[in-house]
């Protein structure tokens, strides 16, 4: 299997907090995955430690692309085509379509000055071909606080792609969506598979996370509880699985905590 990402035996303590506990997680190419949890399950510290917030515990080892990564800083992390995409800092709201697209990535000529022209017009390409907007209402130069709620995660989904992502987290992106836009935000993600890059995503909906997500790995009290094969399962069987993690710690209520 060709994994773009693996992490052995990651554990993070703050304090006399242990927020993960010998965690194995990975992400194949082309490949996404679910992560799932309550609150304080520790999909937020897992995913700080993937883009470099966070360093694990000293006996924690990540590997990207099969090659051992230590001290992982943010900007390492996106140098190496980690892209984080957060539900409510996705974009710059005061701000245009092409300059968001563009932002701390601009064009510019051979005497250094910004291009844009050309950044109006690989804006306009990206419209059209990735993000899907057709009406003559939307141009690059529209300011993104007009835009809906699915319309701006797929634009940020769209610029991580285009600037060759090779995983992109998604984290919490359908809060607040409504049902439409929610469904246009889940065919971004499956837009990310396409490209044969890989995706983390990280939802509270069961249902959300089931529809788009080839495997699905449980958190629970900073531990893996288990991993299904979406294929391997119906959504009614994960939703009772996520039941019994809740009561026992564990997918098959077989866990230390079971009665």
């Amino acid at each position: 299997m060709d994994y773009i990402l693996e992490m052995r035996n990651i554990s993070k303590t703050f304090g006399e907090v242990q927020a993960l506990r010998r965690v194995d997680f990975k992400v194949a190419r082309g490949e996404i995955v679910g992560l799932l949890g309550d609150n304080g399950a520790g999909k937020s510290t897992l995913i700080k430690i993937v883009t470099g917030y966070h360093h694990p515990d000293p006996d924690g080892e990540m590997y990207f692309k099969q090659q051992k990564i230590e001290h992982l800083s943010v900007a390492q992390a996106r140098r190496l085509g980690i892209e984080t995409v957060y539900q409510e800092r996705a974009l710059a709201d005061l701000q245009t379509l092409w300059r968001n697209i563009f932002m701390g990535r601009e064009m510019t000529t051979q005497l250094g000055f910004l291009s844009v022209k050309k950044m109006r017009k690989e804006t306009e390409k990206l419209m059209v071909g990735s993000m899907g907007f057709t009406s003559s209402a939307v141009i690059p130069d529209s300011v993104i606080k007009t835009f809906s709620g699915g319309e701006k995660q797929g634009v940020a989904i769209v610029r991580a792609l285009h600037f060759d992502a090779e995983l992109i987290i998604l984290d919490e992106p359908t809060m607040g969506l409504s049902l439409s836009e929610t469904k246009k935000l889940l065919s971004f993600v499956r837009d990310i598979k396409e490209a044969d890059k890989s995706c983390i995503f990280i939802d509270h909906n069961v249902f959300h996370v089931y529809s788009v997500a080839d495997r699905v790995v449980v958190l629970d009290r900073g531990a893996v509880a288990g991993e299904l094969m979406t294929k391997d399962i119906t959504l009614e069987q994960l939703m009772d699985k996520m039941y019994r993690v809740a009561q026992t710690g564990h997918l098959n209520g077989n866990g230390p905590d079971a009665a």
